[in-house]
């Protein structure tokens, strides 16, 4: 009689449990309650009669067999997650749901206009369809973690990752702006030198957000300082305080219409070309059968750009070449 197999559902659970380290955060990720996921480890463990997983009161450890399980669940999901998509694919492009994370400096920002212009400019589907979304907003780390393990298609963040198994499509180029407030020295420039912010402290996000890691290059090629007493978890928090005179901060373009608006005391300047700026576009697993699908997503998506009215330099064919 054959042996009792794992199966896909106790893998995705392991493979989650792996990735965030946490019961909580990976029960979230596949959107399974915490004992649900627990239970599903613990028959993999008992299938396999091997332990996998090291529970203390602090953190989530793999096993050494644990950790060489997980290497070849990821296999075995891919494969399971192509074979769906190849099946999809035959029907109909963009069949079912389609689960799109997006990075919080991106989509309070972009979101709100994009999607109408998707609807609205042709892009829906070879069969006249917009693909239905299931958004999900979050840092770029559990994003990453959850395209990896399955619960989500594609991501929309800032490039490149360098993650090992995902692939990324560039869609456009977004430039940073300094905020000020509305008497500073600075308010209101343009064209100015980034060595202009020298002398300046600047208000950053806190750990964990890409965008504060791009900021920060933007600070250490000028020899800004960052205010490290005052971190935010929002560019709206970080604003106010920028309009509180407690400092300057730099922005995406897409974020000005949302956070600087008259009334506030705020300014803003640009800086001399070439500026500070960041590329954004959609990462996917690259043992996705669906490459085509998102290939064509990503087109649409830079063809709707303009009339989201936003400061955004869609990638065309030719810049996407030399990417």
């Amino acid at each position: 009689m054959a042996s009792p197999q794992p199966t896909v559902t106790q893998l995705r659970a392991l493979v989650a449990v792996a990735d965030h380290r946490h019961f909580g955060r990976a029960a979230a990720s596949l959107h399974v309650s915490q004992p649900t996921l627990s239970s599903a480890v613990a028959a993999l463990e008992r299938t396999l009669a091997v332990s996998l997983v090291e529970r203390t009161t602090r953190s989530v450890l793999l096993t050494g067999v644990g950790e060489e399980i997980v290497r070849r669940a990821r296999v075995v999901l891919g494969a399971v997650d192509d074979l769906t998509e190849v099946a999809l694919r035959a029907r109909e492009p963009f069949a079912g749901d389609l689960s799109l994370g997006v990075i919080p400096t991106i989509a309070p920002y972009l979101l709100p206009r994009l999607l109408p212009a998707l609807r609205g400019d042709g892009g829906a589907d070879a069969g006249g369809r917009t693909p239905p979304l299931r958004l999900r907003e979050a840092q770029t780390e559990t994003l990453l973690a959850e395209l990896r393990g399955g619960a989500l298609d594609l991501a929309l963040l800032a490039l490149p990752n360098d993650e090992p198994g995902i692939g990324e499509i560039p869609l456009y180029d977004e430039e940073f702006v300094l905020v000020t407030a509305a008497a500073h020295p600075l308010a209101g420039g343009s064209s100015l030198p980034v060595a202009a912010l020298g002398s300046q402290e600047l208000l950053l996000l806190e750990d964990g957000h890409c965008f504060r890691a791009q900021a920060l290059d933007v600070c250490h090629e000028a020899g800004a300082r960052e205010r490290t007493a005052l971190r935010a978890a929002s560019l709206s928090t970080i604003v106010q305080m920028v309009a509180g005179g407690l400092g300057l901060t730099l922005l995406p373009a897409a974020a000005v219409p949302v956070e600087v608006g008259e009334g506030r005391g705020l300014a803003v300047a640009t800086f001399r070309r070439p500026a500070p700026h960041r590329r954004v576009g959609l990462a996917y697993r690259t043992t996705s059968a669906r490459l085509p699908d998102w290939e064509l997503l990503a087109a649409r998506i830079r063809a709707a750009l303009p009339a989201t009215g936003l400061d955004l330099t869609p990638l065309d064919g030719e810049r996407l070449a030399e990417v």
